[in-house]
Order: structure tokens, then C-alpha cells, then sequence
């Protein structure tokens, strides 16, 4: 947050007019949204923030922490590790509604970060200009139903999605890389898919680090809250109903649609999280070895959604990722149509369409299939991703073969040496995995093979 912070008043001083005027875009097209949501009624504002706020409370008075409801008609527990509510305890000494101001603000900083660093081969094609462009893009993202129920409910997503960028994208951090990820781990569990990630893609010193971090402060939540942390790890995390009707709409995890299909079992859901789970960490691991990082968070992002037990649709704040990798530097049109489907996709409230079916004559399954849309849309993702860095893995090498008799051996080639003709098969722009990729494939085609 303070880092964004820095750079933004850099670039004000350096050229504050295209800053300004990002800024201003920004505030117009997200406004409307910052003024319902924190205007609303109070017994319908912020409530995650509240569960967040009253944790806090509960650690600096000694109250049961996971026994605590908050304020009727809500009654919502807390659910995440004793350790959040140690870093919540702040949040208890300022009034709610000062602090969802704050709270807000803090996130609309944080997602127009994201995108100045997610975007730039986008954003860098309009120069100056570029914040311009950065505070457009942030200004759509925000409208998607999972980035803007962030904001409703006064959620951390978008916290989660900058620490694991951070800890992945900074080039020279000045902490040790898995340490920020494995805050998050602590924070919420489900950004430990990104350690298996790091341990699959051969960064094992990030990895254990990670592990380290995440163990480390969950030690220290038990030194400082041991009757909570014991009443968290070894009752309350075995409660799923805690977090609310697991076959709610709003849960698009795996679990979620098969519990809304009546598949209420868990051999069937643990099938599924193996088959998922391999095939997104193959995706994400693959993208990691060719140089594709921002694909890989985006599936591991989408793994750690699709794999919960319960993910409610703002968890899905990471479409702001995967958008950024369909859409590349915007010079291909399929993939900025593709982009554009996306955004439009997730801005429509395509599960509760679902729901509402189901009081229509139209057929329970179809009903159910709509209800599954983001669930359902974030596997068809993970195949996009898969697409898009397939076309940046060069094919493997043509076999050698000798010239024909009639062509004579160029000069600094042996007959041993394969033809320096452009390979058949070579990736060429213009297909699903151009854009960005074309400089790459161009340079590609135009070398000998030998030199690939």
C-alpha cells in the first residue's frame, strides 16, 4: 500500500497532468459504486468488514472470538485463522463507518496498482497518456459483480491478489519472495495453492519460506491467543456451515456446484479437486517455465477459487488477472474481443439468473448449469490460459537432415545442420496466442534452428 503510494505521488510530481486525469476517470467511472455501497443501509453495509472489525474488538477484550456474532439481522461469525484477528485489532478503534471509507479507499488504491503493473504492455502503448488508460481499465474492473461485491462487503480479496503479485511480479523486493504469500496463507489458507505452485515450479527456497511464514504466525496466534487458536484449528475450521449455506449461489467452487446438482458427496468433490488441481497447476507451472508468471498466478488464482470448499463469487476478484492475460498489449483483436467477453461475462449476474429459474417452468438442470456460471466460466479459463501460453513454448526442433544433392552446403553449414528456413508449424501472429507473444514468434521464425 505504502509502495503504491510512493510511486504514485513520483509520477504526480514528474507529469501530474495524465496522473490527475487517471485519477479523475478513475473516481467518475467507480463513484456511483464507493456512494451506494457505503451510503446503504446499516444493517446492510459492510458487513464483512464488521465480522473483521468485531474479531479485532474480540482479541483486545478476551472474548471468544469464533463464539461472537455479529449485530442482528446479520449474526455472521468469524471465520478465518486467529491470526487475522490479531491484524484486525487496529481496525477495532475506529468507528465503522469512518473505517469503511478508509477501508474502500485502501482498496480502489490497491486495484489501481494492480493494474499499473498487470497492464503495462497495454497501458504503455498510450505513452503519456497511459495513466489515462490505467485508471479506465481499473474503472471497468471494478464494475465486475466479484470486484465490486469487494467493495459492498468491505472484503480483503483484493489485498490477497496484491500480496501474492507482489511476492511473485517486484523485481528486486526487499523482503525474501514467499514471505508475502505465506502472510496470505496464514491470513486466509486458500493462497497456500500458490506454495504448492512455487514448489512444483522448482522454487523451493520461495516455497519453504512461504511454509515458514505461514507457520510462524500461526504459532504466534497460539502463544498470544492459545484458547482461540485451539477452538479455530480443531473445531471451528471442521464447521462449513460457519461460513453459511454451502450450496448458496454465491458459492461457485467446485463443492458448491456439485452440492446445487444434489452430488452430495465427497468422493466425487475430491475426485474432482485431484483432476482440477492437476490439470491448473500443469497450466501454471508451464506458464512459469516459459517466462509467464502473470499466467500463472491467474490459474493459481483460479485454482484457489475453484478448489475451496466454499468461494463466494468476490473471491473471484482474480478475473482482474486472467483479463489482463487474455487481453496481452491489446494488438491482438481476438484476444481483446476474448477480453472484452470476459468483462462482460462477469459483470452480469449470471448465477443469480440461475436462481431465479428455478421459480419458471424451464428444466432444474438448466437452471443449475446458469447458476454454475462463474464456476463453470473459470474452468473454461483455465483452458484459455493453457491456450494462450501454449503459443508462447517454442516447438520442439525439426530432426537433422542432410540437404538434397542438389543444394550445395552454405558456407558455416554442415550437412549435419537443419535448413535455416523458418520451421513448418512455426506459431505466426495473428492467432489466439499473438499480441504480445508476436515480437517473440517473428524473432523465432527468422532464426536458424540450431540457434533456438
Amino acid at each position: 500500500m505504502l509502495h503504491v503510494l510512493r510511486r504514485l505521488h513520483t509520477a504526480i510530481a514528474r507529469d501530474p497532468m495524465p496522473v490527475l486525469l487517471g485519477l479523475a476517470v478513475f473516481a467518475l467511472m467507480t463513484g456511483w459504486i464507493a456512494e451506494v455501497y457505503l451510503t446503504t443501509a446499516p444493517d446492510q453495509r459492510l458487513v464483512d468488514l464488521e465480522v473483521y472489525r468485531d474479531a479485532g474488538i474480540s482479541a483486545l477484550t478476551g472474548r471468544p472470538i469464533y463464539d461472537w456474532l455479529t449485530a442482528s439481522p446479520q449474526l455472521l461469525p468469524f471465520t478465518y485463522p486467529p491470526i487475522s484477528a490479531i491484524f484486525a485489532m487496529p481496525l477495532a478503534l475506529v468507528p465503522l463507518q469512518q473505517l469503511g471509507w478508509l477501508w474502500t479507499v485502501m482498496q480502489m488504491v490497491l486495484l489501481l496498482g494492480i493494474v499499473a503493473v498487470v497492464y503495462r504492455p497495454l497501458t504503455r502503448r498510450f505513452g503519456r497518456w497511459s495513466p489515462i488508460a490505467v485508471g479506465a481499465i481499473a474503472g471497468l474492473l471494478l464494475w465486475e459483480l466479484p470486484l465490486r461485491d469487494g467493495i459492498r462487503f468491505g472484503q480483503v480479496d483484493i489485498i490477497i491478489v496484491a500480496l501474492c503479485l507482489a511476492d511473485y511480479l517486484v523485481r528486486s523486493p526487499r523482503w525474501p519472495r514467499g514471505l508475502l504469500i505465506g502472510i496470505a496463507t496464514a491470513v486466509k489458507l486458500t493462497p497456500g495453492v500458490f506454495i504448492v505452485h512455487l514448489w512444483l515450479s522448482g522454487r523451493r527456497r520461495e516455497a519453504m519460506t512461504a511454509v515458514a511464514t505461514a507457520i510462524g504466525l500461526t504459532l504466534g496466534a497460539f502463544l498470544l491467543l492459545p484458547a482461540d487458536s485451539a477452538d479455530f484449528w480443531f473445531r471451528a475450521l471442521f464447521e462449513p456451515d460457519r461460513l453459511g449455506a454451502n450450496a448458496n449461489t454465491s458459492n461457485q467452487s467446485l463443492r458448491g456446484m456439485l452440492l446445487r446438482l444434489g452430488l452430495d458427496s465427497n468422493l466425487i468433490w475430491l475426485a474432482l479437486v485431484a483432476l482440477v488441481g492437476w490439470y491448473g497447476m500443469r497450466v501454471a507451472v508451464r506458464a512459469s517455465r516459459c517466462g509467464h508468471d502473470l499466467a500463472a498466478i491467474a490459474a493459481v488464482g483460479l485454482l484457489a477459487v475453484l478448489l475451496s470448499p466454499v468461494a463466494w463469487i468476490h473471491h473471484l476478484a482474480w478475473v482482474a488477472i486472467v483479463i489482463a492475460v487474455v487481453v496481452g498489449d491489446g494488438s491482438n483483436r481476438r484476444r481483446v474481443v476474448l477480453a472484452a467477453g470476459i468483462w462482460v461475462l462477469f459483470y452480469l449476474k449470471i448465477p443469480w439468473w440461475g436462481a431465479g429459474l428455478g421459480r419458471t417452468p424451464v428444466p432444474d438442470i438448466l437452471g443449475e448449469l446458469v447458476e454454475d456460471g462463474f464456476g463453470l466460466a473459470s474452468i473454461a479459463l483455465l483452458v484459455v490460459i493453457d491456450k494462450l501460453v501454449e503459443a508462447r513454448v517454442p516447438p520442439p526442433a525439426a530432426a537433422p537432415t542432410h540437404p538434397p544433392a542438389d543444394e550445395p552446403v552454405r558456407i558455416g553449414q554442415t550437412p549435419l545442420e537443419p535448413s535455416p528456413r523458418p520451421l513448418p508449424g512455426q506459431a505466426q501472429p495473428g492467432g489466439l496466442g499473438g499480441g504480445d507473444d508476436r515480437e517473440q514468434s517473428e524473432q523465432a521464425a527468422g532464426q536458424p534452428a540450431q540457434g533456438r
